[in-house]
């Protein structure tokens, strides 16, 4: 049954291979979520807008039917007034009676409706709700005269706010409606002041936030009233402005915008009356809107921030885990690669590679080499000087035969011993020959004296054996040429190196 590695160990491979990927990962993740975390936000900060917008959208709604029904009741109540001011017989009766059939109860207790007047085509007034006996006063340079005595098809006029002149400057709006004689011609005008004090009123009851504020206005900007109240501006024109004149202009009802007058940052949502000539227009601050949204979402990057900072610093130790171990793997496998006096490959790693490159060899039909290297007289060696000087010795002679082979895919392993090994794949006998020289060479240069050697001085002798001899058919074959090259070495004298190939014939 074939055995399959399960996802898990296949992970930890990968990440003892390359302990760099839990960083990346970590911080792809974290990136991931960070992004999420931004998106939701947004979103939330989108919702935020969105509700303020449809609050204050209904707001305005509410102000526009409060508004409305006030007009219409003031209406009624010109109408019938208008219809009957003129009538000989109510005009006939006694000022009592004649009050209790041309104004109604309304016009008289409402709390914020100022003086029902009727004014003749002079602009005398004629009839008064607030007194007896007509107050005295001229009202024709008042718009809402000019407006009906210049034309007739005018209907209900809503003035800009003024000041009333018989209610000590009390700020107020105009509601009035054209009264005609039998022929049509111009009589006059009924008029009713209804207090501004009504629409602070309104607005006063309205939560906005500390940097809100809402207010009503005529279509040509004129402003009505304003809250927070600033007198100032009552009977101000907001033409001219950037935001009226952006919703006059595109007609969009909801936008930001920075205010005129205090450059506060809202969200202005204005709002056409259906049945009257007015605006309102209603607009939450930005920093009230957001500032639940800024709260909570304050609270939730501090914690996403912390987590993605334990994260990736779990990464970085996690990390430096896996590289450790992956050190010590490493460390295992070379030790058990290597040999551990020398630094050279071991016996292990050397028939290893003696069989791969042998296969390789015959694929390629390219020659390769075997150098037996041992060095001479080494026993008496380690008698005269001790094992810790031998194994220095071993130890040099195995870095200066490292240091002749250059190639990556030669191989020189310590064999046994004293016994060292050289492989050299596509080498024939020409280039082994060479680098057993440079392997003499280098081991003289050593200069480690041996007195028990007839040389003075520490050397080497070598065995070279060249694959395509019709006797090596096999990597062992090959490897029993070298030795046997190696033992004729030492016979002729030592310090000298023998081909196989010489040494047959």
């Amino acid at each position: 049954m074939l055995y399959r590695r399960s996802p898990f160990s296949q992970l930890r491979a990968i990440l003892l291979r390359h302990p760099s990927a839990i960083i990346t990962g970590t911080v792809l993740l974290t990136v991931i979520m960070l992004a999420l975390f931004a998106t939701v936000i947004m979103q939330a900060r989108t919702a935020a807008a969105d509700r303020a917008a449809e609050t204050s959208a209904n707001l305005a709604l509410v102000i526009e039917r409060d508004v409305t029904r006030t007009f219409q009741y003031t209406d009624l109540s010109l109408q019938a007034f208008s219809q009957r001011v003129l009538d000989p017989e109510i005009m006939r009766m006694p000022t009592y009676y004649r009050h209790q059939a041309l104004f109604d109860r309304a016009t008289t207790t409402g709390k914020y409706l100022g003086a029902m007047l009727y004014v003749n085509e002079h602009g005398k007034i004629v009839e008064d709700s607030g007194a007896g006996q007509p107050r005295s006063g001229a009202f024709d340079d008042r718009s809402w005269f000019q407006a009906h005595k210049d034309n007739p098809n005018v209907g209900l006029y809503i003035s800009a706010p003024f000041y009333s002149r018989l209610r000590g400057d009390d700020p107020s709006l105009g509601l009035s409606r054209r009264v005609n004689h039998a022929d049509g011609s111009f009589a006059g005008v009924v008029v009713a002041a209804i207090r501004l004090e009504y629409f602070r009123h309104l607005m006063s009851g309205i939560e906005l936030g500390a940097h809100g504020s809402v207010a009503l206005m005529r279509p040509d900007g004129t402003l009505v009233m304003r809250f927070p109240a600033n007198g100032s501006v009552i009977g101000r024109s907001l033409k001219g402005t950037d935001n009226f004149d952006h919703f006059a202009a595109t007609g969009e009802k909801t936008f930001f915008g920075s205010g005129g007058t205090d450059g506060e940052r809202r969200l202005y949502v204005f709002r056409k009356f259906a049945e009257f000539p007015m605006l309102v227009r209603v607009a939450p601050g930005v920093k009230d809107i957001y500032a639940s949204w800024q709260r909570h979402s304050l609270y939730i990057a501090i914690f996403v921030l912390l987590l993605a900072g334990a994260l990736v610093t779990m990464a970085v130790f996690l990390s430096l885990e896996f590289r450790h171990r992956l050190k010590i793997e490493t460390d295992l496998r070379l030790l058990s690669r290597t040999d551990s006096l020398t630094g050279l490959n071991n016996r292990r790693t050397l028939d290893g590679s003696l069989k791969y490159e042998w296969n390789r060899m015959k694929r390629s039909k390219r020659p390769m080499s075997v150098l037996f290297i041992d060095i001479d007289r080494f026993k008496m060696f380690n008698d005269t000087y001790g094992h810790q000087a031998g194994d220095d010795a071993l130890t040099a002679v195995a870095q200066a035969i490292a240091g002749c082979v250059q190639r990556p895919s030669d191989t020189a392993a310590r064999f046994g011993g004293e016994e060292f090994v050289v492989i050299l794949p596509e080498t024939g006998a020409t280039g082994a020959l060479s680098i057993a020289t440079a392997v003499h060479q280098a081991v003289r240069a050593l200069q480690i004296e041996h007195a028990g050697s007839e040389h003075r001085t520490m050397t080497v002798s070598i065995g070279v054996a060249t694959s395509g001899d019709m006797a090596i058919v096999s990597a062992d074959d090959l490897m029993h040429a070298a030795d046997k090259a190696l033992y004729s070495a030492k016979q002729a004298g030592r310090n000298t190196t023998v081909v196989a190939a010489d040494e047959e014939k």
